[in-house]
């Protein structure tokens, strides 16, 4: 909640008087009552309340700073409303020693006490989700275009001035609008400077129909925080809280259905938590909108490929490298769409046009290294692999391709040292400590073959093919009371498996348990496996 402190929290006033009674003592040695004084959203101590009031009675500052409460549990909001109503209360100090009143000509002033007196700043990108909230804004005196904007918004509110957030996409920005005569935009990015329209027209490419609904229109605050909604969205899923991004982008996007960020956003989770139609709904529906977006176009290809829907999905990244040639991702991604296909010189062809953007991309390399790999084409594969280790040798994803084009070409003692630079780098990647156990299976290294596939099953303790040759590893070095056990848990996984079951059969013989090797045995041919008929012949004879 956000108007408890720790005096508050002692005595047995009821939440709402405690908040009118620290309203009232913010305003304790100043005689000037503030222009929202008496918006009864200054009183809400959920987001719920805020989201149930009338746009005219939300109070901006009160309703972020309730989402920075739950964002962190150890901010207490209502110290920061009253940091905010002191910052308004200076500016009209300022204003009153210049003899000007709370209208346009309060423009540069405020610019003066943000961003030179009290050196706010812009962030040069959104990495940091601390970026966002207006808590973090005031502590750290930075942010990005958006919480700049809330704090300027939220003085403005506080000095009665017609100041409007303005959402294009990808970017935020305020605007000064009396309704007559005084009409501009504030960039709080570059101190409060002015733009015209037309910059932001065409500098973050508003698409015509968007200019209809909410892009480069005066937005209302309940808008603005829609826009905050979606942000905070991001701002969960940077930080892996799926549920909470799921419930601020289901605000945003119910508060703004024409802002094609948060769909496009809401899309991306619904694609993350496996709700496949609902994100190509989301998608779709952001296109309509922007269809412009070249990342959209991407993460609609994306959600085509997942159901494998390949023709569908290289259309959406053919209209994403359209809209943008520098978009590398969409080039791998239609690479991986054309492999699917078995289109393997189409998929060649984009990751090497993405090469010629980015030289000095590892990823590029090892996916190339990929596609050759896949066309048997090794020698080719592992060339680029080693480009790609030689850019970064920290990347096991080029290692492990490394070991299996070695693995195809039969040079085992270069599979085998492949695999170890793998897992170097990636102790739990089970696929390499797998086949780093078959390895040295081939090499009939038994003890080192069972270590390897005993790391694999601690981080993959499902998995029924590692237990199979755990098993068949044990048999062959004579301990077959471990094969057992070691094949029993396989075909507990997966009754069906066939091998496990013929492996029991002869490792149950070698035990003289005939019974249950003849049971196996049965079972394993039913299943398809051909039994080796001497095994049969050896087991019928113990049986008579």
């Amino acid at each position: 909640m956000i108007w408890h402190d720790e005096t508050l929290m002692k005595n047995t006033l009821t939440p709402t008087i405690c908040a009118i009674l620290l309203a009232s003592c913010s305003c304790f040695g100043r005689h000037e009552r503030l222009a929202n004084h008496d918006l009864s959203g200054l009183y809400a101590r959920s987001i719920e309340r805020i989201l149930r009031l009338r746009e005219d009675e939300v109070d901006l500052a009160t309703a972020v700073l309730i989402i920075s409460e739950e964002w962190n549990d150890n901010v207490l909001g209502r110290r920061y409303i009253s940091r905010v109503d002191e910052m308004a209360w200076d500016i009209l100090d300022r204003l009153k020693a210049k003899g000007l009143k709370s209208d346009y000509k309060a423009i540069p002033v405020i610019n003066d006490y943000l961003f030179k007196e009290n050196r706010f700043k812009s962030v040069k990108e959104a990495a940091d989700p601390r970026d966002l909230f207006l808590h973090s804004v005031m502590d750290r005196k930075s942010g990005y275009c958006l919480s700049l904007s809330v704090l300027y918004l939220s003085i403005g509110e506080r000095l009665g001035l017609p100041l409007y957030g303005v959402v294009v996409p990808g970017h935020f920005f305020v605007r000064y609008d009396d309704g007559k005569r005084t009409r501009f935009n504030i960039e709080t990015t570059s101190g409060g400077g002015s733009a015209p329209d037309e910059h932001y027209l065409t500098k973050f490419n508003v698409p015509e129909g968007g200019r209809e609904g909410i892009y480069m229109k005066n937005l209302n605050k309940m808008q603005t925080l829609g826009c905050f909604f979606n942000n905070l969205g991001n701002s969960y899923m940077d930080v892996g809280n799926l549920n909470s991004a799921l419930m601020a982008l289901e605000r945003a996007v119910e508060i703004n259905p024409s802002l094609a960020e948060s769909r496009t956003n809401l899309g991306n989770i619904y694609l993350r938590k496996g709700q496949i139609q609902d994100a190509i709904s989301q998608y779709s529906a952001a296109l309509r909108i922007n269809p412009h977006d070249a990342k959209t176009h991407n993460n609609l290809g994306n959600t085509y490929a997942r159901q494998n829907m390949f023709t569908n999905a290289v259309s959406e990244y053919h209209k994403s490298i359209e809209l943008d040639p520098n978009f590398v991702d969409a080039y791998k991604n239609l690479a991986n769409a054309y492999c699917k296909q078995s289109l393997f010189s189409k998929a060649v062809h984009q990751l090497k046009a993405a090469l010629d953007l980015e030289p000095r991309n590892a990823e590029l390399y090892t996916q190339l290294g990929e596609v050759y790999s896949e066309t048997g084409d090794c020698e080719t594969a592992l060339a680029q692999y080693e480009r790609a280790v030689r850019i970064d040798r920290d990347s096991a994803r080029s290692h492990y391709g490394m070991a299996l084009c070695y693995k195809k070409l039969g040079r085992i003692d270069h599979e085998i040292r492949a695999y170890k630079n793998a897992l170097r780098i990636e102790p739990d990647m089970t696929a390499a400590l797998g086949n780093l156990g078959n390895a040295y299976f081939g090499k009939e290294n038994y003890d080192e073959a069972i270590r390897q596939y005993q790391k694999a099953l601690r981080i993959a303790p499902d998995d029924g093919m590692l237990y199979y040759n755990l098993g068949a590893a044990y048999s062959n070095k004579g301990a077959y009371s471990q094969a057992v056990t070691a094949y029993l848990k396989a075909v507990r996984i997966d009754p069906q498996d066939a091998n496990s079951h013929n492996g029991l059969g002869f490792a149950y013989y070698r035990l003289e348990k005939y019974d249950e090797a003849w049971s196996h045995i049965q079972t394993a041919e039913q299943l398809g496996v051909a039994v080796d008929k001497d095994l049969i012949a050896a087991v019928k004879r113990q049986l008579k």
